[in-house]
């Protein structure tokens, strides 16, 4: 009896240690097909928004899907900015540095394109081979093939890329919803603070996760809201595509990011 039990505990054993084998192999298949380590640092982001990207920021090698929201992008480029990584922006002539300054963005580490001209996808490239992060609003469709050199140029120098629009094997996607401002009186005063929720969907997760923010805060910055950080929703078809969302939709978003808060507002 005592050496079935024996034999028993050491099978138990052998098919753990498999198993673990297993998981490690396939760990290691993927990262090899990634191209970067799943378990990788990451570049830093507001703390507002840590929790809504895998890992807790943006990961080198990898490309973000967002809105057409300026004041985001500018709050995802603003703690990598002031902790040293330079920046660009290209093809956003609308890109407002004051309100950049605003949300944290050191602007002597920012190098902005705004008319790239038709080789867009070329230029970004460029800069993605020397700058660690590089946002882009695409000037039209890229060609699938374009779409796999540049992921592996991306890769290949640890770049981050932050797409204003769909973007194929993205990373995460964020979408923007409920945008609601504060500080009107009767028909005119000033507009204090914009209220926003946040959905990101990634293919490292089983569920939307979402968070509402202050996008600008009273002082123009970002901070989290009363609604705390958490995963609520089911992903739905297709995961982390991107689409154009909330303020985005309108432009009015990308208007108020071209100066920096308090607006005033006239009935």
């Amino acid at each position: 009896m005592r050496a079935i039990v024996q034999a028993t505990a050491m099978s138990t054993r052998d098919a753990g240690t498999g198993a673990r084998a297993d998981v490690a192999a396939l760990r290691a298949q993927m990262e090899r097909m990634q191209g970067r380590r799943l378990d990788a640092p990451v570049l830093p982001v507001h703390p507002a928004l840590a929790s809504l990207l895998p890992g807790g920021g943006l990961r080198p090698g990898a490309a973000y899907s967002l809105p057409r929201s300026m004041s985001l992008l500018m709050a995802l480029l603003a703690t990598p900015s002031s902790s040293g990584s330079w920046c660009a922006a290209v093809g956003m002539p609308r890109f407002g540095a004051e309100a950049a300054e605003a949300l944290g963005v050191d602007l002597s580490k920012l190098v902005l394109i705004p008319e790239p001209g038709p080789r867009w996808l070329a230029v970004t490239a460029t800069i993605a081979d020397v700058l660690p992060v590089v946002a882009v609003r695409p000037a039209g469709r890229v060609p699938d093939g374009e779409i796999s050199r540049l992921a592996g140029r991306l890769r290949e120098r640890g770049a981050v890329l932050l797409v204003q629009g769909p973007w194929p094997q993205a990373e995460a996607a964020i979408e923007i919803d409920q945008p609601d401002w504060e500080g009107l009186g009767r028909g005119h005063g000033y507009l204090s603070r914009r209220e926003v929720t946040l959905r990101t969907t990634s293919r490292r997760w089983p569920n939307q996760r979402r968070a509402r923010v202050l996008l600008p805060d009273p002082q123009g910055g970002i901070s989290s809201a009363s609604e705390p950080l958490a995963a609520l929703e089911p992903q739905r078809e297709g995961g982390a595509t991107g689409r154009d969302g909330g303020d985005g939709r309108d432009g009015r978003d990308e208007r108020a990011g071209a100066s920096s808060p308090p607006m005033r507002a006239a009935g």
